[in-house]
């Protein structure tokens, strides 16, 4: 099977530092590829997975355009997937999976009969885009999937009439994460993601002082991956006002901290000293890929039982979840009794490459297999 993967114009794959649905697809396609997959890859000239063939108009990836004014950018996804409409014209791709948010599914739509079957991965919210999501029809030929069944429960009548289930995410962390030797704990709880209301990393820095427990925030504001970077960062971005309004006043540089973005073997270090990965959601979290990673790394994780958090953690065993964000506080002293190993164990059961990319060729032979006469 010969697939098109549609990355998107955004970031390169793999990122350099943040980028969730790129580390996605740097995950799935080795698997892929290893199970017999040919991988078509549409991304920016920068990307440097290894695959068959790579489609690119942008050199490097367009993030830091989303900050300028629409009007400015809008040109940037349909250059992008005019290439991968060209590209499929050539006829030889079996099937297209894409991850570009909108665009994506529209352009499959918009293939015609003739086009190869299309499957679209659902990353986000889907209370978004509520014109698209509820009036859409793709017909038989493009299908879409969650990365979690919560994820799916959100999603309008006419989207989910398309959808063929859910794939959790995985973590390369968690090839053999049950035979890793322990590591040794310090006392601190981290955040791991990017700084915005939705993640909740205010309410984790004032619990943090109220509870007394030591915490390091981990991630990018907006565009912006470290501290010296904010000196010139854009008071109108919403992240760099909820940043400076909600967040900045409870970081003291010692109870709480913020680190920037942190990336390969020092986010891996910073996670696995961490006694516990602290999800303070204050909304319904889709996919989840940090919650994987840290339970890969031995890591217990505590957070609001809301979104994929309650598919992911084993209450009691894995972490400690909770509906009442002021428990929270409480929780990151109790899961410092959780074992490292269990978490390990889990990980390597349930959130490996190997099971993803099994999972996705499941759907990938089910949605092109022919339809019934009749």
């Amino acid at each position: 099977m010969r697939v098109l993967m549609n990355a998107g114009p955004w970031l390169p794959v793999p990122p350099r530092g943040y980028g969730g649905i790129e580390n996605v697809i740097a995950t799935l396609v080795p698997e892929l590829r290893r199970l017999g997959a040919e991988v078509v890859l549409a991304t920016v000239g920068d990307s440097d997975l290894a695959v068959e063939e790579r489609v690119a108009v942008f050199p490097s990836g367009r993030f830091d355009e989303l900050q300028r004014p629409y009007n400015q950018v809008c040109g940037v996804v349909p250059a992008h997937q005019h290439a991968v409409v060209r590209r499929l014209d050539r006829g030889d791709i079996d099937l297209v999976h894409d991850h570009v948010e909108a665009a994506g599914l529209t352009m499959l739509a918009g293939l015609g009969p003739d086009a190869p079957p299309g499957l679209h991965t659902l990353h986000w919210d889907l209370r978004k885009h509520p014109e698209l999501y509820g009036t859409f029809d793709g017909g038989s030929r493009v299908r879409v999937n969650g990365v979690s069944a919560d994820q799916l429960t959100h999603a309008p009548e006419a989207l989910r009439a398309h959808a063929v289930g859910h794939v959790h995410l995985a973590t390369p962390l968690a090839d053999g994460a049950d035979r890793r030797a322990r590591t040794e704990k310090s006392p601190y709880a981290v955040v791991l993601g990017r700084i915005t209301p939705g993640k909740g990393q205010d309410l984790a820095a004032r619990l943090a002082h109220s509870a007394g427990f030591d915490l390091v925030l981990a991630g990018p504001i907006g565009p912006y991956r470290q501290p010296a970077d904010l000196l010139a960062a854009d008071q109108r971005n919403p992240d760099v006002r909820f940043w400076h309004e909600e967040v900045a006043p409870h970081v003291d540089g010692d109870r709480v901290r913020w680190v920037g973005t942190v990336a390969g073997a020092a986010r891996d270090s910073l996670v696995a000293s961490a006694e516990v990965a602290l999800f303070p959601l204050r909304w319904n979290e889709p996919g989840g890929t940090a919650v994987v990673e840290s339970l890969a790394l031995g890591t217990p994780v505590v957070g609001i039982a809301r979104g994929c958090l309650p598919e992911l953690v084993e209450h009691g065993r894995t972490g400690l979840i909770t509906t009442d964000e002021e428990e929270l506080g409480e929780l990151v002293h109790a899961a410092r009794r959780l074992e490292e190993a269990e978490c390990r164990a889990e990980a390597a059961r349930r959130f490996t490459p190997a099971t993803m990319a099994a999972a996705y060729l499941g759907l990938y032979e089910r949605i092109s297999a022919p339809v019934p006469a009749g």
